[in-house]
Parts: C-alpha cells; sequence; structure tokens
C-alpha cells in the first residue's frame, strides 16, 4: 500500500441419515459435491427432498434401504421413490469460493478492469481528471487503527455519491489491528492483542458501521488490509488466522462480504493454505500484493487455480508510482480487478 503503508463456497461436515424412506416425486436438478449418506425404513406419503450428494443418475430411480456415496453428483431427469421419508442429518461439499450467507443475499456489484489505491483519498477536482486514465477503480483507506494516513479530508458520503457518480467503482480499505510478527515496524503499535477473536469482531462492527455511513450498503465487500507479516512464526500465523477469521464472520453476519488484503508471499499465502485444508470462514475476495509489472488475475503461484474464482481477485502489480493524468498528480498503487466493488445507496 502507499504511504507508509508496506507491502469465497465452503461447507464442511457429514451427512448420516436414518428413518423410513418411500417417497413419490419428480424432479430435475444438477449440482457438485461430496457427501455420505444411510437410510433405511418403509412408510407412506410424499415428500419432496431437495438434496446435494453423491453418485451419478439419469432417468427414474427407485430405492429403498441404505447405502453411502461419494463423488460428484450430477443429476438430470426424474426420480420416482414411494412412501415417506424421516430422519435427521447435514451433508456438505466443498466447491468454488463465491459471497455466502447474507452477503450472498444482498448481491454484489462487480468490476472487471484497472484500478488504482491512493493513502490519502484525492480531491473530487482530482478524480474527475483521472477519468482520462485508464483506471475506473480506486481502493480507498475508509477506517481502522492501522491506517498509515487516519487523516482523510475528502473522504465523506457527499465524495462517495460523487464519485460513483462520475463512474468510479470504489474498493473499501479497512486497516485494522496488524499481526503481532507484522514486518514493518511502524505498525508494531497497533498488532493483535491477547484476545483475535473478540477484538477481530468488534472491528468489524467498526468497519461495517464506518462503511455504511459512508454510503456503502450491504452487499458491498470491505478489505481488512494485514500488512506483511512472518507466516512461517506458527503461534504468530494462528492469533492472525484467529482474527481474520473473526473478522470474516461478523462481517459476513452483517451483510457484507468479507475481503482479505496482504502480501502473496505472507498473508495471501497463509490463507490460500488454510482453503487447501477446509479452513472455514476464510475471507470471500482475495486481495494480494505481488509487484512484479505483470498484471494477472488467474496466476498467482500462491494459489490454487480453483479458489478465489470468478471474479474474486485483486492484483496489486505495481506500487508506489507517481501517474499524471489531467495536470494532477498522485503516487499510486496499481491494481487488476475482477472482484466485487462497493454498492452506493441510492445507485
Amino acid at each position: 500500500m502507499p504511504g507508509t503503508e508496506t507491502d469465497p463456497a465452503t461447507g464442511i461436515g457429514t451427512g448420516n441419515r436414518t428413518g423410513t424412506d418411500n417417497r413419490t416425486g419428480t424432479g430435475t436438478g444438477t449440482g457438485t459435491g461430496a457427501g455420505a449418506g444411510a437410510g433405511t425404513g418403509t412408510g407412506t406419503g410424499t415428500e419432496t427432498d431437495p438434496a446435494t450428494g453423491t453418485g451419478n443418475r439419469t432417468g427414474t430411480d427407485n430405492r429403498t434401504g441404505t447405502g453411502t456415496a461419494t463423488g460428484t453428483d450430477t443429476d438430470t431427469g426424474t426420480g420416482t421413490d414411494t412412501g415417506t421419508a424421516t430422519g435427521t442429518g447435514t451433508a456438505t461439499g466443498t466447491g468454488g469460493s463465491r459471497p455466502t450467507g447474507a452477503a450472498a443475499a444482498a448481491g454484489t456489484e462487480l468490476f472487471d478492469g484497472w484500478g488504482f489505491d491512493t493513502c490519502v483519498t484525492p480531491s473530487l477536482t482530482t478524480m474527475d481528471a483521472w477519468k482520462t486514465s485508464k483506471y475506473r477503480s480506486i481502493g480507498v483507506y475508509y477506517g481502522g487503527r492501522g491506517r498509515g494516513c487516519p487523516n482523510q479530508p475528502e473522504l465523506n458520503k457527499n465524495w462517495v455519491t460523487s464519485v460513483y457518480g462520475m463512474g468510479w467503482k470504489v474498493l473499501p480499505v479497512f486497516v485494522g489491528s496488524q499481526s503481532p510478527c507484522v514486518a514493518a515496524e511502524g505498525k508494531r503499535k497497533v498488532t493483535i492483542g491477547s484476545d483475535p477473536v473478540g477484538q477481530g469482531t468488534d472491528e468489524a462492527r467498526d468497519a461495517v458501521d464506518r462503511a455504511a455511513a459512508l454510503g456503502m450498503v450491504e452487499g458491498s465487500p470491505l478489505y481488512l488490509d494485514m500488512e506483511a507479516y512472518d507466516q512461517t512464526d506458527r503461534d504468530c500465523a494462528a492469533t492472525t488466522l484467529s482474527f481474520i477469521r473473526s473478522w470474516d464472520r461478523e462481517v459476513e453476519r452483517r451483510g457484507y462480504v468479507s475481503g482479505f488484503y496482504s502480501s502473496a508471499d505472507s498473508g495471501v499465502t497463509q490463507i490460500g493454505e488454510e482453503r487447501k485444508e477446509g479452513t472455514s470462514d476464510l475471507p470471500t475476495v482475495i486481495w494480494y500484493a505481488r509487484w512484479n509489472d505483470t498484471p494477472s488475475v488467474t496466476e498467482e503461484p500462491s494459489l490454487r487455480d480453483q479458489d478465489w474464482s470468478p471474479h474474486l481477485r485483486i492484483h496489486q502489480y505495481a506500487g508506489d508510482v507517481k501517474e499524471e493524468h489531467g495536470g494532477q498528480e498522485l503516487s499510486i498503487d496499481r491494481n487488476r480487478v475482477d472482484a466485487p466493488v462497493a454498492r452506493i445507496a441510492g445507485s
């Protein structure tokens, strides 16, 4: 990040079902997932039973008894089962990232193009002048005790509404408490404390409240900025992850989309490894800093291709560079964006 800055869907569980299973009905569907289940018994009645599970089937399906299946489920056609089914259980599957929960219900606005972020929010005059550039999205440091530029005289609800009216998309960045093993010396006075879960929840509430005050409504992404840290320090990494996950949970619970910014070789590497392990409550959108001057949202070695895809990545590919457009010069970081942007009240 510039100035003093230094450089989603998974479901997990098991399905076990016991009860009586005799059903009548027809259905069509498609889906993917993995699960296991078993059922025994008899009965009468009818039931419509939506499920995502295992196996591959097409045509008519008559079944009674027990079974366990795993794999990929693509289900099209009609099925006929006679009787009723009762029981309890949970079924889960893993898949690609997407906005989940309340955030998904609220909807998101996507942007695919060029963006920049800068430590101090530019004036409306500068934003108007920069319409001559290739950029159409801007990262703004709207909150958090870890901001390198806490004084933001231009940033208010009118600014957000005005730049949106000019055609700009907004990427809200919240620089909260930092990892206990953060690399930047200037960030060590704002590190995560002894209660990372509670602290992450509290700061997420602050992030949501500040975004709402600026006119950014539910369905907007809020990007947690976690500057580069030593993810190989196991205790530090565990504390940092607890903070991030609690922040994500609360942001999503409030109807916003959890985003995460960090160095590709530190925070993003850790989060990518956690995704491979099936860890829950990870960020829905990923914003990685790899200053290689080769913008790409698909070719990041710290992430698997299928993770945070599609439309859930931002690549910050250059930092602390000066550009001038329309007679107005700024020091910026350059970004390639294919991700959700803020939804603005009244838009």
